[in-house]
């Protein structure tokens, strides 16, 4: 078809939504509303991923984790509970191992029914409630490039001899020292003294709203963390390499040292998991693809709404139009001229609900980003605007088929009788 043609089907395409304002803009609703949803629920998914890699960065690319069963996804099952606890000298084990650069031995306190921390951190009349007491090793600050606000962590030397000093968490600081500097005073923390070495910087997290529940820390020595709480054995072992492109070797290097310590037979399987960043970014990627299929099918029922109404419209809109359509045929219109005509009238009309739906869309991203961007932060996704658009057009080519090949099908002398 020529392209003058197709700018006179367009130019009639809007004349005809233009003489019907009320019924196109309705026809157009269904359109607008399931974009607009699209848009949202991808800015808002958009954003939390970003944050996500953000915070997966920050952890580091170069880092493996090692724990007795894996802590990311399924539960765990009776087996993995009743193996082995990982110690103390399988981290320190690590640190000769090829490629490594740094390893970190962590305990942290889970108090009953899985609550964190129970013992509250006092300085004075000030008090910390539900506070995360963990004992690490010295190398923590390096594996997992944590920053300072104040202060430093703690020494080989302290670590060895079990010294009560104390890293505290941003939040915790703040509520019992307020703006006061925290270095070389003393809280009390169930029953004994601990010395303040240094306070972390806050840490990031996926929601950025409100408080987060590693910045109520605080942070021992391994061996000072067992005059607290002896009874834990528990070690999640961290540990820090020195490139990339070594990730496969120092797997293979930590899993064959760990087999041979745990005394683990060759035709055994792990009793222990080994993982990186990458099974975050996995999970991830997993609970918010189901989410995001479930919002978009919701979604969807919008479009489909909208399309039914646009086939109804344009139905409608080919009995209206039947002497016009007699009186096109009569004067030379062939079938595929008037089925193109009526099936880009359809496209157009849920074209530009589609744009009006972006539009919407990014007005509401805008709203909850001025609104609510540090909980739910929120990023336009120019891949997913396009993708709401192309959807959009493609219900309009669906649902005006038929009208079109009805319009394109009528005979033009009986059109032409039609009053």
């Amino acid at each position: 078809m020529r392209l003058a043609d197709t700018n006179e089907a367009i130019r009639m395409a809007m004349d005809t939504l233009r003489t019907n304002k009320l019924r196109s803009g309705l026809t157009m609703l269904g359109i607008m509303i399931g974009v607009s949803t699209v848009i949202l629920i991808s800015s808002v998914i958009n954003g939390l991923t970003g944050n996500v890699n953000g915070l997966i960065k920050s952890l580091g690319s170069n880092v493996y984790w090692v724990f007795r069963f894996p802590v990311f996804g399924s539960r765990p099952t009776a087996e993995m509970l009743a193996r082995k606890q990982l110690s103390y000298e399988d981290g320190e084990a690590m640190k000769v191992l090829p490629h490594v650069v740094a390893v970190s031995a962590s305990q942290w306190y889970s108090g009953p029914e899985g609550q964190q921390g129970s013992f509250a951190v006092k300085y004075g009349s000030h008090k910390v409630q539900n506070t995360t007491l963990h004992g690490e090793s010295e190398d923590q600050p390096s594996v997992n490039d944590l920053e300072f606000a104040q202060g430093r962590f703690f020494t080989a030397q302290e670590a060895r001899r079990a010294a009560n000093v104390v890293v505290l968490g941003s939040d915790t600081a703040q509520e019992l020292f307020g703006n006061d500097p925290a270095l070389g005073k003393e809280v009390q923390i169930d029953g004994d003294l601990f010395t303040v070495v240094g306070v972390f910087a806050p840490q990031k997290q996926v929601f950025g709203g409100g408080k987060n529940p590693n910045d109520n820390s605080a942070h021992f020595p391994t061996l000072t963390f067992h005059k607290i709480h002896p009874e834990i054995l528990d070690h999640w072992i961290s540990v820090k390499y020195d490139d990339v492109k070594n990730k496969v070797a120092v797997e293979d290097e930590i899993r064959e040292l760990l087999r041979r310590r745990r005394k683990v037979r060759v035709e055994q399987p792990d009793n222990f998991a080994i993982f990186s960043s990458d099974a975050l970014l996995v999970l991830w990627n997993q609970l918010t693809g189901g989410l995001f299929i479930f919002l978009v099918g919701v979604a969807s029922v919008g479009l489909m709404v909208g399309g039914v109404g646009v086939m109804n419209i344009m139905l409608v809109s080919v009995t209206e139009r039947t002497r016009e359509i007699g009186v096109r045929k009569a004067l030379g219109a062939t079938r595929k001229n008037i089925m193109f005509q009526f099936t880009l009238e359809a496209v157009t009309l849920c074209a530009l609900g589609g744009v009006i739906g972006i539009f919407v869309g990014g007005l509401l991203t805008l709203a909850l980003k001025l609104i609510l961007g540090k909980v739910l932060p929120a990023e336009m996704s120019v891949a997913w605007s396009t993708t709401a658009f192309v959807v959009s057009c493609a219900i309009g080519l669906l649902f005006g088929i038929y009208p079109a090949w009805k319009a394109a099908s009528l005979d033009p002398i009986v059109a032409l009788r039609y009053e």
